[in-house]
């Protein structure tokens, strides 16, 4: 049988949601979203996590949801989050496979201890204006040196160098799991060795990335100007040639068709300068130094200054 981090590695973990109707779970709902998802081609999901308010849910709640989930999925890793010893007492009592640390800044390494008595323990970075704890890399090492930690999920919201930094401690651990949590950067995630991806619900592949979707107003734009300039042409070609026309049908379409072109491609100019300034705003660098050129420039320091 497959170890848990076997069952994990190369998966997606979908952060599930929970669907309430006024101040009560929707039940119905819940299960007729745990079913959708059963048949999708995911490792397992994560219940108890941010997207799904675990932190703000009764324990009644979190049982309602850990039982739906499991009835759901048999035969999938569901992971609980838990931020003390009591969540994941109920993780464990739920049939939960596996927890997903809350961070904690107080005796990091001991908390992951105590929590990984009770089942494998997932690490959790989470970026600090969403309430986490930024662990300094001796920190990293200690939790990952836990014989019952699977790995770490990662989510710095957009900071590249916060996760290429994490990178490189997890390839000194090369049993543990790095586990994505960038929607914003997930494909670079996967370059720099993520082995997993969790992430909740989330359009900012997107839009945090790419200007695609503004671009596309502009194409938009040309497109419908481009087909006015043709049917008025084909209006022109019918009524001098043919002398087949309708009074006042070939100007009004022509003029709608160009006015909404114009319109478009101006909207599609708009979001070129509004693309512009989202990306000085993330203030991302404009390119990345690879480990290795770091150290190969060290190398290279001590032998350059005893030529000079």
């Amino acid at each position: 049988m497959a170890t848990l981090t076997e069952r994990l590695d190369g998966g997606l973990i979908p952060a599930v949601p929970v669907p309430f109707r006024g101040t009560a779970i929707d039940a119905e709902a819940q299960r007729g979203y745990a079913r959708w998802m059963a048949a999708q081609p995911v490792a397992g999901v994560a219940v108890w996590a941010h997207t799904g308010r675990g932190p703000h849910l009764s324990a009644e709640a979190r049982r309602v949801v850990l039982d739906t989930w499991r009835e759901a999925l048999p035969n999938g890793v569901l992971i609980a989050g838990a931020r003390d010893i009591g969540m994941a007492i109920e993780a464990r009592r739920g049939k939960a496979d596996a927890l997903l640390a809350f961070p904690q800044q107080h005796d990091a390494i001991g908390y992951h201890q105590r929590l990984s008595r009770e089942l494998p323990v997932i690490a959790f970075y989470l970026y600090q204006a969403a309430g986490g704890v930024a662990y300094d890399d001796p920190t990293l090492h200690g939790i990952l040196k836990l014989p019952n930690v699977l790995g770490i999920k990662v989510a710095t919201l957009d900071s590249v160098m916060t996760f290429q930094r994490i990178a490189a401690v997890l390839r000194q651990h090369p049993s543990k799991l790095l586990i994505t949590g960038e929607d914003r950067f997930l494909g670079y995630s996967l370059l720099l060795g993520a082995r997993a991806a969790l992430i909740g619900l989330s359009v900012e592949g997107l839009t945090s990335f790419s200007v695609a979707p503004l671009r596309l107003a502009s194409l938009l734009g040309l497109l419908f100007a481009a087909s006015a300039l043709v049917f008025g042409a084909w209006m022109l070609i019918e009524a001098f040639v043919y002398e087949r026309t309708v009074p006042g049908y070939p100007s009004l379409i022509v003029s709608i068709m160009v006015i909404g072109g114009v319109q478009l491609l101006m909207i599609g100019i708009m979001g070129e300068y509004i693309g512009k300034v989202l990306s000085e705003i993330k203030a991302r660098p404009v390119y990345f130094v690879a480990e290795r050129s770091l150290k190969l420039a060290e190398a290279q320091q001590p032998a350059r200054t005893a030529a000079e």
